[in-house]
């Protein structure tokens, strides 16, 4: 196995694991009305997360590129 392998199944298991975060969010939003904004704001925040992990993955392959 090769970083190259590593670094595609990271990105794998950190879209995976956002996406089961916002959608357990999103039904304990409809399950719960009253906690529903924290678990909007707890959506939001993984969201934010999966942009800022995304970006420095882009940020890593500008940098090998220019390095190579």
């Amino acid at each position: 196995m090769e970083i190259d392998d590593l670094t595609v199944a990271v990105i794998v298991l950190i879209r995976a694991g956002v996406i089961m975060r916002i959608a357990f969010c999103f039904f304990r939003m409809m399950g719960n009305e009253e906690d529903g904004p924290m678990y909007r704001k707890r959506a939001i925040n993984a969201a934010i997360f999966y942009i800022i992990a995304e970006s420095v993955w882009q940020l890593r392959d500008i940098v090998f590129y220019y390095f190579k």
